[in-house]
């Protein structure tokens, strides 16, 4: 299984405050493109995320849910993938030397024709992506560590 890792030169808590604050999920998720509502809670189990994906002027709308929680350690989403189905994405954060935290994604189809398909070639699909995703929150990180 392919999984797209970045490090960041904080400790966990700080690495997983953008993973906490729903309204910031566009701008480090490819492909999520606004932001409509984030469910009161969020990130508790069951609270939800609804944005839009894709480009104007062909926008879908469709949500995220928490599945499972173990902050700052540990994030495990669903997201719909419209008519495609869903897609199981575990984020692990661990801490490492001198205060810095590795984060790992991993995702896979769960839901619709796409779980059908097999890893590896799911992996080709979401590798780059996950990978740009991570790169997108790890500036993120970084520019709240230096606004703080």
């Amino acid at each position: 299984m392919l999984t797209a890792e970045v490090t960041v030169p904080v400790p966990p808590e700080q690495a997983f405050a953008p993973l906490a604050d729903g309204w910031l999920y566009a701008s480090w998720v490819v492909g999520a493109s606004h932001i409509g509502a984030v469910d009161p809670g969020w990130p508790a189990v069951g609270s939800r995320i609804h944005y839009r994906f894709g480009l104007w002027p062909v926008l879908i709308s469709d949500t995220t849910v928490v599945r499972a929680v173990d902050a700052p350690h540990r994030l495990e989403l669903e997201a719909r993938l419209w008519s495609v189905g869903a897609a199981s994405i575990r984020l692990t954060l661990t801490a490492t030397d001198a205060g810095h935290t590795r984060i790992r994604m991993i995702e896979r189809a769960v839901r619709g024709p796409a779980r059908w398909v097999p890893g590896p070639a799911q992996d080709l699909v979401f590798a780059a992506r996950n990978q740009e995703s991570l790169d997108r929150l790890a500036d993120v990180i970084r520019a709240r560590a230096q606004n703080h």
